[in-house]
């Protein structure tokens, strides 16, 4: 019985005591290509977002009937070929508004609040106003991206507004 033992040791030389630790060098070693990894993903986010082509302006989208969207509410939608939610405001005052549905702070999906002129982010009580989209309150570091809106013939069109330049 001790020869199978001897020999278990023999295939397996490892001391207990030494299994747990692990020296500076290997912690260096793991450290380093940890850190070569978040750096390599950065790199590729980076690379990737300057070279995509930015979304161009899209041409004038016909979004639904004027009768579709009651006097304070909204309507959800994205631009066909996007994946970027909007949605469409009709104002107490009788005009329409058209924003980016993701707030400017962390993503989160913003709603208007009927009767207040706010769109509200309920995540952190970011608001901006309904009319301009600038922010009023709230963590939310710059306003939401807008879309111009355009009624003719009861029909409301959306399209971007065109990028001003400096």
């Amino acid at each position: 019985m001790e020869d199978n033992n001897q020999k278990w040791k023999e295939d397996f030389p490892i001391n207990r005591q030494q299994a747990n630790q692990v020296s500076r060098r290997d912690f260096a070693k793991l450290l380093a290509f940890v850190s070569g990894g978040m750096a390599m993903g950065n790199g590729i986010i980076a690379a990737k977002s300057l070279l995509e082509k930015p979304e161009k302006g899209h041409k004038r989208e016909l979004i639904c009937d004027v009768k579709d969207i009651p006097v304070g509410g909204t309507k959800s939608f994205t631009l066909s070929g996007g994946k970027i939610p909007y949605i469409l405001v009709h104002t107490e005052e009788g005009s329409f508004f058209s924003y980016e549905q993701k707030c400017t702070h962390l993503s989160c999906a913003v709603y208007y609040k009927p009767g207040t002129g706010k769109i509200e982010c309920p995540c952190h009580q970011g608001y901006f106003d309904v009319k301009t989209g600038n922010v009023l309150q709230g963590p939310p570091p710059r306003p939401l991206k807008r879309l111009d809106v355009i009624v003719e013939e009861d029909k409301i069109y959306v399209q971007s507004p065109k990028e001003e330049t400096a």
